[in-house]
């Protein structure tokens, strides 16, 4: 993988993604194109099992690269639907990865920025870190679907309406994150977390992650009957004979990487 403005480093099996574009890691084309690249080569690198994202410097993500962006309308026809499309699908990349994705949020993360924060499966925040969706400010619209399946309807209008900007502090009181803490204790909380679900099975991380990404806009029934297909094929594959036995055992369970 490219990593000239997105640095990974593996640890424990344990990805962490830096986005390094300097000074507000906005999102250009090439920001994306290669962020997505990143994705899709670590949701099939053997021994990965999560991935942390965050941002170098002061902000996690200003969001779309307004210099950059105010090109597109002029370009060639079919430029505005190509940027539409690497928009939409960096969103989709991180939800539907087969490994859980934490986003360490150390500084403001807006429009865009916010947008890959909330596609994680789980957001901790430094205290430092705001939320905004100043896109009513600037001429453009986005980010009101994706910002209703984690926040509240009354919340997301202020945001939109008003273009305010959400401390993380407040979020962490109303029980929207996982985690507001110091700015140096940021990346701890969040690899600590991140090494918890990589002890676990990778497949059945995988098959949770499947889970929760399918049954969120089913029905009760549809939903929990999804699920129990989900814990059969479990039971059949090796990882679920491992941590039975390990539980009987009382010993910590070994799990290969391979699915």
């Amino acid at each position: 993988m490219e990593n000239n403005l997105i640095k990974v480093k593996i640890e424990d099996h344990v990805a962490l993604i830096t986005m390094d574009a300097a000074p507000v890691n906005a999102q250009s084309r090439a920001f994306v194109e290669e962020l997505t690249a990143v994705f899709d080569e670590l949701n099939e690198t053997p021994g990965v099992r999560a991935i942390v994202l965050t941002g170098e410097g002061k902000c996690f993500s200003a969001g779309a690269d307004i210099k950059s962006r105010g090109k597109i309308a002029d370009g060639a026809p079919g430029d505005t639907y190509r940027h539409l499309r690497r928009t939409r699908e960096i969103g989709f990349v991180i939800m539907e990865m087969n490994i859980p994705v934490i986003a360490a949020v150390n500084g403001p993360a807006l429009g865009a920025g916010m947008g890959l924060a909330i596609c994680a499966d789980i957001i901790v925040c430094s205290t430092k870190a705001v939320f905004g969706l100043p896109e009513i400010d600037i001429g453009l619209m986005g980010g009101v679907r994706h910002t209703m399946r984690v926040f509240p309807i009354g919340l997301t209008r202020r945001m939109v309406l008003t273009g305010w900007r959400c401390p993380a502090e407040e979020l962490w009181r109303r029980g929207l994150i996982e985690a507001c803490v110091e700015p140096e204790e940021l990346l701890p909380t969040a690899m600590e977390m991140a090494k918890t679900m990589a002890s676990k099975s990778p497949k059945a991380i995988q098959l949770a992650k499947r889970a929760l990404n399918t049954v969120e806009t089913m029905g009760l029934k549809d939903g929990y009957r999804f699920e129990q297909n989900l814990t059969v094929e479990m039971t059949r594959h090796p990882h679920s004979k491992e941590a039975m036995a390990a539980f009987l055992e009382k010993r910590p369970a070994v799990f290969k990487d391979e699915l």
